[in-house]
């Protein structure tokens, strides 16, 4: 036997088969009929109980808050070239009781849907539906998004001066009698800087900025900032 041989005859589920889940938290994914899971089994090994069987190892409920779910465990076999296979296993499960917005809700068909779940995980194993499965490679334990999103990364804005530049006209900075800028909050020298995108800025640039912007004060870079803050 090729080693692909099982994968490769049972991964295409036919579209009657399949039926997009459209609502809850599945939403966006694919729900395979049962019943092709059986036929596409029956067909490669043979009728249920002679050429592929499973048997349950264990049954158990497991709460969460309010909540009850139903596990299944199963050990599925086949046959094939004369030689029974080893436990191929799987474990399903499926919601008991659950609290919906209009009460409490209980499924008194809880063991069977979580028997069908694990037949499904153990038959993907063998690579029923696999292109299903595989095609968005992803399941339903999967978080992600159904589909991936296209994200447009907004365009980075153009670097800004730390202070808005100096007006074509200058309303009157204040030069002192020693020929230096003084800062009316800190009354320190107003010196000139380069700032982070390299633009050099003179005093006298960064009093017109200020007087500009914060209602005629001449102000030094670092009491412009805390300005700014404030």
């Amino acid at each position: 036997m090729k080693n692909m041989e099982f994968y490769d005859r049972l991964r295409t589920v036919p579209e009657e088969a399949k039926k997009p889940i459209s609502a809850g938290r599945l939403r966006g994914f694919t729900d395979i009929n049962p019943m092709w899971r059986i036929k596409a089994l029956t067909e490669l090994f043979g009728p249920c109980g002679i050429g592929w069987w499973y048997k349950i190892t264990d049954k158990r409920m497991e709460g969460s808050g309010d909540e009850l779910r139903a596990f299944v465990d199963i050990e599925l076999y086949y046959v094939w070239e004369g030689k029974t296979s080893q436990p191929v296993v799987g474990t399903g499960g499926s919601s008991f009781l659950t609290m919906e917005k209009n009460g409490t809700y209980t499924s008194d068909e809880c063991y069977k849907m979580a028997l069908t779940d694990a037949l499904s995980v153990a038959a993907k194993n063998l690579g029923v539906a696999a292109d299903v499965y595989y095609a968005k490679d992803r399941d339903k334990y999967t978080t992600t998004d159904p589909e991936p999103r296209q994200i447009q990364q907004a365009p980075k804005p153009a670097p800004k001066p730390e202070m808005p530049p100096p007006p074509e006209n200058p309303p009157g900075p204040r030069e002192a009698s020693d020929g230096y800028y003084y800062c009316d909050s800190c009354n320190q020298i107003i010196n000139g800087f380069k700032d982070k995108n390299g633009t050099v800025w003179t005093p006298r640039d960064i009093v017109a900025a200020s007087i500009a912007k914060y209602g005629g004060r001449q102000l030094c870079v670092a009491c412009a900032r805390n300005e700014s803050k404030a």
